[in-house]
């Protein structure tokens, strides 16, 4: 099936010639792969899907089918991206898992039938088991369930028309003795959290839609008696994620009552995530900061902005060594913030490994600004030196306009304060903190907003240059030198997020929520100065796998992105939006030229205006042979269906083809039809979505989006700096 099983099997017919050399004679002996140690071996297969390990390499020789059986390769299984299992295929894995799985995945196949789904409780030594997003009823559950009386860890879906009281008493018992339990609640309900009295770990993920497809609206009535108060006496760690909706907060509170009366002794990581700039509030939450700074055992901490103040705040840090910490949208927490990580408000900060900073001196454009509202170099710097260790940092929704004044150490620029972060691996920065100032041609001297922000005249017309694939970057004029200490610093980057502050994209999930308090695009000009020659820049990341750009005006030709594609050779996740222009695409030929070079790519989400996806987009699309996933969003863009179905078949591994773009309603669900038809045979995970971007429908359609490809969608919602188990809104 991969590329992989095939090396393995071209090395087991072409033997290996070393080369031995010693004072006098060169000698040669040839060594196979046959002749290799049994732990040698298992390393190499250890990387190998199971899929292809169990169908493919086993066959290969009697060894290898030995070797693949092997415990220390079928303990562990995930079947979450196997793609092209079909049914028939996953079901004849699970008969020769039954006997050694102990912890399995299948988080996300949603396009496994429910019947497949009991062929599960077969796999009897399973302690961990995850089938988030998978078609499974109360009654099916309840038969898994009662299989599993090892069962320690359960992740699934609570999907409408959940039943509780459909569950054996064997299923009951099984869920008695869980330690970790993770939701995801699409109906109103408490689950199996009833059931479940030694929960150590619980994850929710709440996305109830306000309003059914129908247009009724969703009641959110569930008595308060039900949420088991025993049952967080053991619990250590409390995860929520929330979709926008009242009901989805409604819900979390009734969860959260009993920390109202008691908060559980041994609670050490604690993380809401509510999108949105005014949650509501909950009254507990100074009483839960107190509990958690009084036991100095806390690992993880996100709360709401108004859930906590900077009293509470102060108190839940005192004394601690959190490894993550996330303040997201809390500006009036800042100072707090700061005080709490660089004088001593917590035990040790060189613990602390991911830190959430988006927004957080964020002011509304409306405001007054001043240099109080900006990140200063020398903070930053202290915050370097005293937290050591953070490997993920976001500082998305911040603002640095560079003044040339030297801080801590003698450095100018905020991007030689960030390389002091030597272990960083993900970050996310704000346009601005990329700019050397007011210098660039892109932007006036004036620093004060213009009235052309103020709507009082159209804006100038600006000429670009015709486009030529080999011409420097570093030619348009653009100061670069605060990037390069920051790339030169911080070469292990693998994930790099570059967001302007006026971006919001237009897809209606998640950011309607988070549009007050954006302010509007190109309101800051430092943002503005950011352009072809610091997208160039990036090719000193030769180990980048995920980059994310928007909201990017300054960006004119798009040159950087093929010099960056050139080097960044292991790019696997891109995602581009708002570039240049909105009223016209001017990077079209660079991007083309980047696709060539990205033979690596997965994952692809386009988000501009004016795309045109005509037969030269799709031909240069077709080089990323290994691409899976595609999002094209375009509110006036074109698509070409010939080329689209042409792409299609030439890239067979591509499984999520979603397009939201103009056009007509017809158009869409011709070519979407034809697509589904054509290729769903052979792909069984096919997700197809081809629907005007403007259509009234769109949100119901989205809606029957699978959850797992419903977040590649919205993916300009910063992954960076948040605990595994917790992904951001």
């Amino acid at each position: 099936m991969s590329g992989l099983v095939r090396r393995i099997s071209e090395d087991m017919d072409r033997q290996i010639i070393q080369e031995v050399y010693d004072e006098d004679t060169v000698s040669s002996t040839s060594v196979g792969m046959s002749d290799l140690s049994d732990e040698i071996l298992l390393c190499i297969l250890r990387h190998v899907p199971v899929c292809d390990l169990l169908l493919n390499v086993a066959n290969v020789c009697h060894k290898l089918q030995t070797l693949c059986h092997d415990k220390t390769l079928l303990t562990h299984v995930s079947l979450s991206e196997e793609y092209l299992a079909d049914d028939l295929l996953v079901r004849h894995i699970l008969k020769q898992l039954a006997n050694h799985v102990q912890s399995l995945s299948l988080n996300g196949c949603y396009w496994l039938s429910g019947s497949t789904m009991e062929f599960l409780a077969r796999c009897r030594a399973v302690t961990h088991l995850d089938i988030t997003g998978c078609r499974l009823t109360s009654v099916r559950l309840s038969r898994l369930l009662s299989s599993l009386s090892l069962l320690r860890s359960l992740a699934f879906d609570v999907t409408p028309g959940f039943n509780s009281a459909q569950l054996s008493s064997e299923a009951v018992g099984s869920l008695s003795r869980l330690s970790e339990l993770r939701q995801t609640l699409l109906t109103p309900s408490y689950g199996v959290v009833p059931c479940c009295a030694q929960l150590r770990k619980l994850m929710l993920q709440f996305d109830i839609p306000d309003v059914t497809r129908e247009g009724v609206g969703v009641c959110c009535q569930l008595m308060v008696g039900q949420s088991s108060v025993p049952h967080y006496q053991q619990l250590e760690e409390f995860t929520a994620r929330l979709a926008p909706g009242e009901v989805n907060q409604t819900l979390l509170l009734l969860y959260l009552a009993v920390f109202s009366v008691h908060v559980p002794k041994r609670l050490r990581v604690f993380l809401v995530s509510i999108p949105g700039p005014n949650p509501a509030h909950w009254p507990a939450a100074p009483s839960l900061a107190q509990s958690l700074g009084q036991r100095g055992d806390l690992e993880a901490l996100q709360l709401p902005r108004s859930w906590l103040d900077s009293v509470s705040l102060k108190r839940a840090l005192e004394g601690n060594s959190p490894k993550h910490l996330s303040f997201s949208r809390c500006p009036a927490l800042w100072p707090q913030v700061f005080q709490s990580l660089l004088e001593g408000g917590v035990r040790d900060a060189t613990q602390l490994t991911s830190l959430n900073l988006s927004g957080i001196n964020q002011v509304l454009y409306s405001e007054c600004r001043n240099v109080e509202d900006h990140l200063v170099p020398g903070t930053v710097s202290r915050l370097a030196v005293g937290c050591s260790n953070i490997k993920h940092l976001n500082l998305m929704h911040t603002h640095y306009h560079h003044e040339h004044s030297p801080g801590l150490a003698g450095e100018t620029h905020l991007c030689a304060s960030l390389v002091k972060f030597r272990r960083l691996r993900s970050l996310t920065l704000p346009a601005c903190a990329l700019s050397d100032g007011l210098n660039s041609h892109h932007l006036s001297t004036n620093t004060s907003p213009s009235p052309l922000f103020l709507g009082l005249k159209k804006a100038p017309r600006v000429g670009i240059q015709n486009y030529k694939p080999d011409l420097e970057s570093s030619l348009s004029g653009d100061s670069t030198s605060g990037l390069a200490q920051l790339l030169a610093g911080c070469p292990f980057l693998e994930t790099l997020e570059i967001i302007g502050p006026g971006f919001v994209s237009a897809m209606p999930r998640l950011e309607p929520c988070t549009r007050a308090s954006v302010e509007p695009r190109g309101m800051c000009a430092w943002a503005r100065g950011v352009g072809d020659a610091h997208l160039a820049a990036l090719e000193a990341l030769p180990r980048l796998h995920r980059l994310t750009l928007a909201g990017l005006p300054g960006v004119l030709r798009g040159t950087g992105l093929v010099q960056l594609a050139r080097q960044c050779r292991d790019l696997q996740v891109l995602s581009l939006a708002n570039m240049g222009s909105l009223k016209t695409m001017n990077y079209t030929p660079a991007l083309l030229d980047m696709l060539k070079q990205c033979t690596q790519l997965q994952e692809l989400r386009l988000e501009q205006p004016y795309l045109n996806a005509n037969a030269s987009f799709f031909e240069a699309l077709s080089s990323c042979s290994r691409l899976q996933r595609l999002c094209l969003i375009s509110r006036s863009g074109t698509f070409d269906p010939s080329a689209t179905e042409t792409f299609m078949e030439r890239c067979g591994h591509v499984i999520m083809c979603h397009m939201f773009m103009g056009g007509t309603l017809v158009a869409c669900r011709t070519l979407q039809k034809a697509l589904l038809d054509r290729f769903s045979a052979e792909r069984s995970a096919l997700s197809v979505v081809i629907y005007p971007l403007q259509h009234e429908d769109l949100p119901s359609v989205i809606r029957d989006i699978p959850l797992t490809l419903l977040d590649r969608i919205t993916l300009f919602q910063s992954h960076v700096a948040q605990p595994p188990h917790l992904s951001p809104l």
